[in-house]
């Protein structure tokens, strides 16, 4: 086929230019055409591409330009047309001239290898202000439930800024940490950068950490004071969304748009609140945000060491190689061996009670060698079927309804036990901590778990902060004093001693019926 012919229908290979052996200049040749398509520019000639590629410092000659514009050709990426434009005589018109441009196939490629491009190099980030954000669209649809009729509009356009920016904070949120992993990992990054930038990496995280703190139970809060009152909400959206459809697939449009929409409510409400059995993924998030500081100072810490020239595994291991690589024979090879890994457990063999007790009566030393050493006596069944296990027939299944019905028992028991230490934790406004009293070991680790989330938050220069617990179920407000009093709280297990504090906590379970933007008091 001529390199000026358009392939075959169906037979388009626009992927061939990316294995072949100036790959490099095909996509720079293609770069050229998509950057000429946003100015509105439909055909190039081979001198145009050519003075394109020397502007931007890619050097290549005319004919290698002219060379891949025909390759590219052939492989359905550009389509050759003649250059009648430049024609003045007979003979130019013989000549060979052509003009190119993009085809549909080549620029479906090139839009193909952008996306995939940018998802190989995305690093994504912890994205704080998308928090503060789905805090403000949800309180927004707070306040449209609570108008006489929806506005479809303003709905739908809420809801969408709302699973917009949540998708967003979920995409760069795995970005984020799988590139955190990485760069823990030293896959992808060198020492010195590491070291460089290790400072700002922690103190991000923990800026995130405090943000999540802070705002996932608020947000988790919100979504649950929106969960009987959202249905509406979608099938509004839902329905403005098929708004346009056809007559006759209206019904099935509305249905679809709305199955979309519970599922994306679904995935935010399981994104920020945990149920039985399964953490939130901003918990896990934050856990693991957490443990990645831990895991930064470590490979500081290694890095330094082996900066500072000392010894690691990995350095025993390529010693050990080497000195492998430098024996003189086999002999010395074997003997070496047996020096460094000489450990030959026989674990195919087991030892019951009574060869133990034999043992014991008569001891054998370790240095009897195999053939001095009395005979080993083996099964007959192991032998003949290699297992001591005896065959049957399976066992019959059994039933654990019992089970099923004493593990419901101890579920509800413990819900029973939190609520009754959520009960004691709640204070009628603002007391001191030292006036909190006695308590019982589960309202403690409660308690515990609270006054974590609030220091979390705390910050130099800081009196108070507010906090609300990762379930969304109650907020603590602390204060510090300033005279100088130590508080006490006695526990079966002992006393808990600190700086005094004004401390309030709220069972925000009891203001789930709270339909305004404010926050409850």
């Amino acid at each position: 086929m001529s390199p000026h012919e358009s392939p075959a229908r169906g037979k388009h290979a626009p992927f061939a230019h990316l294995n072949a052996p100036n790959s490099a200049l095909y996509r720079q040749v293609m770069g050229v055409f998509l950057a000429a398509k946003e100015r509105f520019a439909v055909h190039l000639r081979p001198e145009d591409v050519h003075s394109a590629l020397g502007t931007e410092g890619r050097a290549a000659d005319l004919e290698a330009v002219a060379n891949a514009l025909d390759s590219l050709v052939v492989w359905g990426n550009l389509r050759a047309d003649p250059d009648t434009a430049r024609v003045t005589a007979v003979e130019d018109f013989y000549r060979k001239r052509f003009i190119y441009q993009l085809t549909q196939a080549g620029e479906a490629a090139e839009e193909a290898l952008a996306v995939y491009d940018e998802a190989l190099g995305r690093r994504g980030a912890l994205q704080a202000v998308a928090l503060h954000d789905i805090v403000t669209q949800l309180r927004a649809l707070l306040v449209i439930t609570g108008e006489d009729e929806l506005d479809p509009a303003k709905t739908h356009l809420t809801l969408v800024a709302l699973t917009t920016r949540f998708a967003d904070l979920a995409e760069n949120a795995r970005a984020f940490m799988g590139s955190l992993q990485r760069t823990i990992d030293l896959h992808d990054v060198e020492v010195e950068v590491f070291l460089a930038y290790k400072d700002r990496l922690i103190q991000y995280l923990e800026r995130f950490i405090q943000d999540l703190i802070t705002l996932g139970g608020r947000i988790a809060r919100l979504i649950t004071e929106l969960e009987e009152r959202v249905e509406p909400l979608l099938r509004v959206a839902a329905a403005r969304e098929a708004a346009d459809a056809s007559p006759g697939e209206a019904e099935r449009a509305e249905t679809l748009a709305y199955e979309r929409w519970a599922g994306r409510w679904a995935g935010l409400a399981g994104w920020f609140l945990s149920t039985d059995g399964r953490e939130s993924q901003a918990r896990l998030l934050r856990g693991r945000a957490l443990g990645a500081i831990p895991q930064l100072l470590s490979v500081v810490r290694s890095l330094n060491e082996r900066r500072a020239g000392r010894s690691d595994r990995s350095a025993d291991w390529r010693t050990l190689a080497r000195w492998f690589a430098e024996a003189p024979d086999d002999a010395a090879r074997h003997r070496l061996w047996r020096v460094a890994f000489g450990l030959y457990p026989a674990r195919h063999l087991t030892v019951d009670a009574d060869t133990l007790g034999e043992r014991a009566a008569r001891p054998v030393p370790a240095s009897t060698p195999w053939g001095e050493a009395e005979p080993l006596r083996i099964s007959p069944q192991l032998r003949r079927s290699g297992s001591y296990e005896r065959r049957g027939k399976a066992r019959k299944v059994e039933d654990r309804s019992e089970a099923r019905r004493l593990l419901a028992d101890i579920a509800a028991k413990q819900a029973a036990e939190t609520a009754a230490a959520r009960a004691r934790l709640v204070t009628t406004g603002e007391t001191r901590l030292s006036r909190l009293g006695e308590f019982d070991p589960l309202a403690f680790g409660l308690f515990l778990h609270l006054l974590g989330d609030a220091l979390a938050t705390w910050r130099p220069g800081m009196t108070s902060t507010v906090a609300t617990s990762n379930d969304g179920s109650m907020e603590i407000r602390l204060t510090a004093l300033d005279d100088g009093t130590a508080a006490e709280i006695r526990t079966p297990g002992g006393v808990f001693r600190g700086p005094d504090h004004t401390i309030e906590i709220v069972d925000l379970t009891q203001w789930q019926g709270h339909a305004g933007g404010g926050e409850p008091r």
